[in-house]
């Protein structure tokens, strides 16, 4: 999430496809707010906000589990499409857990979000990257991401992003060369490996996936675009040993195609975020239903394999 430095600062930042205007209506109106704040599973009552400088948001966050948490959000500056600086997890008695300074930019019609957040101490800091990183706070910005794609073009699609401490060529070949990615990509317990592997534009790659229970189940990609080191862009279908589309045994109902892109920034030269966007393909209703159901599984899944990708990476 954050350069591992002796900081008081965790630092953040997403590229959203969305303009600027878009980005900061879903910050500034309550009703957009509610739709993406917290981690998955929560969410959100707002009892009342004053979105100005001087301002307050007070709000309950209800877990998945019932546990509800009150909120009271101090706004110490509002700069409409810029700016925010707050004041965030205290309420009544209690105080502020850390000062949260959002930035707001444009580039060719793309908005960047940096989110800085300050605490007392580099230690504490470093106990609460622990905490955010256990309780899926990072979900939120990616919450925030599927929020906009519908808002902007009406299409589902999931969102995940992780920062790893290793350059942006290596990172790149983690997901290119198909010995590395086969060995961190799998759900946890579970093998991969290649029968053909050919990532390349308009090259296509077969793989079988051995669960602990013995299962076998096969899996295509056919790569669309390759911009090393920045961005892989492909389709990935479930298949039979013949290379014919089915569907995963586990679902009844789920998009026959997924298109998936990944992008990769360069944080600093030791420092890479990845973006991951899932995008169903020749889906039905019933298809993208269940796509939006299984949102939390994508994550806990993506996790887990970032998981293996960053003790692979050192």
């Amino acid at each position: 999430m954050a350069s591992r430095n002796k900081s008081n600062v965790i630092s953040l930042t997403r590229i959203y496809d969305a303009p600027l205007q878009a980005v900061w209506d879903a910050w500034a109106i309550p009703e957009e707010v509610a739709q993406w704040w917290g981690p998955r599973g929560f969410t959100i009552t707002t009892h009342g906000r004053d979105l100005r400088t001087g301002g307050y948001w007070h709000y309950t966050m209800h877990g998945p589990d019932g546990t509800e948490y009150e909120n009271t959000t101090q706004y110490l500056e509002i700069v409409p499409l810029q700016r925010m600086v707050y004041d965030h997890g205290g309420h009544k008695d209690r105080p502020p857990l850390f000062r949260v300074t959002m930035l707001l930019s444009e580039h060719a019609g793309r908005t960047q979000l940096d989110l800085s957040f300050a605490l007392a101490t580099p230690e504490i800091a470093e106990e609460m990257r622990g905490f955010i990183k256990k309780a899926g706070g990072e979900g939120t910005w990616d919450r925030l991401a599927e929020h906009l794609a519908v808002r902007c073009t009406g299409k589902e699609q999931f969102f995940i992003a992780r920062s790893f401490d290793a350059g942006i060529e290596r990172v790149f070949e983690m997901w290119t060369d198909p010995e590395h990615l086969a060995a961190w990509m799998p759900p946890a317990g579970a093998t991969m490996h290649f029968l053909r592997a050919d990532p390349r534009v308009g090259g296509s790659s077969l793989y079988a996936m051995t669960f602990p229970d013995g299962a076998v189940m096969h899996g295509l990609i056919t790569y669309l675009a390759i911009e090393k080191p920045v961005l892989i862009t492909y389709t990935q279908q479930f298949c039979d040993e013949q290379e014919r589309v089915i569907r995963p045994p586990f679902f009844k109902d789920w998009p026959l195609t997924m298109h998936s892109t990944i992008e990769f920034a360069a944080e600093s030269p030791e420092r890479t975020r990845v973006t991951v966007r899932w995008q169903p393909q020749e889906a039905t209703d019933a298809d993208l239903a269940e796509f939006v159901k299984q949102r939390g599984g994508m994550t806990m899944g993506w996790t887990g394999s970032f998981d293996k990708l960053e003790a692979a990476l050192g």
